[in-house]
C-alpha cells in the first residue's frame, strides 16, 4: 500500500468515527496555530497555553478529553520540564483513562523516561513529522477504545497472588456488605477505582448502579450541583433541574474519587449525608434522602491533609471506618509478571505480543515501577508496539524504564554547581546567585517529593527542614 493510500485510509477511518476531543497545551502561538490546523480535521481541539489555564478549561468541560498533546516547557518556567510533569499528574488524577502524549523539545533521556513513568503514553520530539504525529495519536486513541471495551466485558478481577493483594481480597469480602463508608488510599496508578468496583460487585448492591465522580475534575462551584443536584433556575445556566449523583446512585454505590480535593465547604455537607443521609438540592428547600453506599478514594494521606487544615477531621474519621490501603507495585512481589501476561492478553488484538529474555526478566522483577500498574501497562504497550513478536533484551528494556532518574537529576544539579560552570557564568556576566540557588532548591524539593509520593511531611524529614517551611517553599515554587 502506498503512502498516499495509507493516508487516505487513515483519514477515512477517522471521519467515520465521531471526532474525539483533544486537549492541546503549548505556549508557542505558531505551534498551536499549525497543530490546530492539522489536528482540527480529525479532533475537536481545545487549547491552553499553561498548566493553570488547562486546569481551568477542564473544570468548565462536561466531559474530559479522550487524548491530550502537551509540551513540557510551560509558563512560568518554559525552559524547565516541571510544569509539564505536574500537568501529566493532574490530568491523570482527573481522568485516569486519558491518553497523554508529550510533544516537546526537552527530549533528553531523563525527561522522556520521567514523563512516561508519570503516565504519559508517548513522547514525540519537536519538530514532529505531521504524519507520524497523526499516526501515533490514532494508535493511542484506538488503544483507549480497546481498554473501554475490555472494561465492560471483564469482571474487574484483581490480578495478583502476592500477600498484600490477598489482604486486599479479604478486605473486599469483609467490607462489601457493610453499610459503612470505605476509604481507599494508595499511590497514583495502583488501581483504586478497580477496588471500588470490586467492593460494589461483591455486595448485595451489585444490581444497583455504580457511579463515580472525580472531585478534582469539576470546578468547585459546580461540584455541589453535580453531587447533590439542583433546581431549575438555581443558578446561571441551570436551564433544567438535575437529580445529582446521590439520587442517581439510588441504593447502589457512589465512588467519590480524589476525595482529598473536595472543597472544605462541601466537606461539611458530605458529612451530613454520611451521618443522616439528608441533603438539599442547590436552590431547593425540600429535604432529600440518599441511600447510596459511599466509597472514597485518594492518593493523598488524609491524616496529613487533616494536620494541614485542608480536610475536616470529623469527615476523615467517618470515611475511614473501613480502610483499604492499596499497596504500590514494588511491594507486590511477583505480581509484575502476572500483570505483564494480563496486559499482553488484554491488548492482543491491537499490540503484538513479545517475550523477555532471562536478563530482562531479572530487571523486570527488580524494577520498582514508580508509576505502578499504570506505568507497567504503558510499558507493555510500548514494547509490543515497537518490538512486535521479538524477545526483549535487558538493554531494550532499560531504555523503557526510569532506572536512573534521581542519579541523573543529581548529576545535572552537580554540573550546575561545578567550579567550571560557575566561572564561565561569572566571566560571561550571566551569573545570578538567586537563580542558581532557586534552581538547586527546586531540584532538591522536586526529588524529595517524588521519592516520598508527594507527602510533604516525609519530604520535609528527608530534607531536614520544618514541614511548614517546606510547604511554604513548595507553594512558592508551584510544586503542588
Amino acid at each position: 500500500m502506498s503512502k498516499l493510500e495509507l493516508n487516505s485510509k487513515m483519514e477515512a477511518e477517522l471521519k467515520q468515527k465521531q471526532q474525539a476531543t483533544m486537549l492541546l497545551v503549548d505556549d508557542d502561538p505558531l505551534i498551536v496555530e499549525s497543530l490546530g490546523f492539522l489536528l482540527g480535521k480529525h479532533y475537536q481541539v481545545v487549547v491552553a497555553d499553561s498548566r493553570a489555564k488547562a486546569a481551568k478549561l477542564l473544570a468548565e468541560m462536561d466531559e474530559r478529553p479522550a487524548i491530550a498533546l502537551i509540551d513540557l516547557g510551560l509558563p512560568p518556567y518554559p525552559h524547565k520540564p516541571d510544569e509539564g510533569f505536574a500537568l501529566i499528574r493532574e490530568l491523570l488524577a482527573q481522568s485516569g483513562d486519558m491518553k497523554i502524549l508529550v510533544l516537546s523539545g526537552q527530549d533528553n533521556d531523563v525527561n522522556i523516561q520521567h514523563a512516561l513513568t508519570l503516565g504519559a503514553v508517548d513522547f514525540i520530539a519537536k519538530p514532529a513529522d505531521p504524519q507520524l504525529l497523526l499516526t501515533r495519536l490514532q494508535h493511542h486513541l484506538r488503544l483507549r477504545e480497546v481498554e473501554q471495551q475490555r472494561a465492560t466485558e471483564t469482571d474487574n478481577s484483581i490480578i495478583g497472588e502476592s500477600a498484600p493483594i490477598e489482604v486486599i481480597r479479604q478486605q473486599i469480602q469483609q467490607f462489601a456488605d457493610s453499610p459503612f463508608p470505605v476509604l481507599i488510599q494508595g499511590e497514583s496508578g495502583t488501581g483504586k477505582e478497580m477496588i471500588a468496583k470490586a467492593v460494589h460487585e461483591q455486595s448485595q448492591r451489585r444490581l444497583e448502579p455504580f457511579m463515580a465522580i472525580n472531585c478534582a475534575a469539576i470546578a468547585p462551584e459546580l461540584l455541589e450541583a453535580q453531587l447533590f443536584g439542583h433546581r431549575k433556575g438555581a443558578f446561571t445556566g441551570a436551564v433544567q433541574g438535575h437529580k445529582g449523583f446521590f439520587i442517581e446512585a439510588g441504593q447502589g454505590t457512589l465512588l467519590l474519587d480524589e476525595i482529598g480535593e473536595l472543597p472544605l465547604p462541601l466537606q461539611g455537607k458530605l458529612l451530613r449525608v454520611i451521618e443522616s443521609g439528608e441533603f438539599y438540592r442547590v436552590g431547593d428547600t425540600q429535604q432529600l434522602t440518599s441511600r447510596a453506599r459511599i466509597v472514597a478514594a485518594t492518593n493523598k494521606v488524609l491524616r496529613d491533609e487533616v494536620a494541614e487544615g485542608r480536610f475536616r477531621a470529623d469527615l476523615y474519621h467517618r470515611l475511614s471506618i473501613l480502610n483499604v490501603n492499596m499497596p504500590p507495585l514494588r511491594e507486590r512481589n511477583g505480581d509484575s509478571f502476572l500483570l505483564l501476561d494480563h496486559f499482553l492478553s488484554t491488548y492482543a488484538d491491537s499490540v503484538m505480543p513479545f517475550s523477555l529474555d532471562d536478563d530482562a526478566r531479572k530487571l523486570w522483577q527488580s524494577y520498582a515501577f514508580p508509576g505502578n500498574v499504570r506505568e507497567l501497562r504503558n510499558i507493555v504497550i510500548r514494547l509490543g508496539t515497537k518490538f512486535p513478536g521479538e524477545k526483549i533484551t535487558r538493554s531494550i528494556l532499560e531504555n523503557e524504564l526510569e532506572t536512573q532518574l534521581s542519579a541523573s537529576d543529581l548529576s545535572e544539579a552537580s554540573h550546575v554547581l561545578s567550579d567550571e560552570f560557575i566561572k564561565q557564568k561569572l566571566i560571561s556576566g550571566e551569573f545570578s546567585l538567586d537563580e542558581l540557588l532557586s534552581e538547586v532548591e527546586s531540584r532538591c524539593i522536586r526529588i524529595a517529593l517524588e521519592i516520598n509520593n508527594n507527602k510533604v511531611s516525609k519530604a520535609a524529614d528527608a530534607l531536614q527542614v520544618n514541614r511548614t517551611t517546606l510547604y511554604s517553599r513548595v507553594q512558592k515554587l508551584g510544586k503542588l
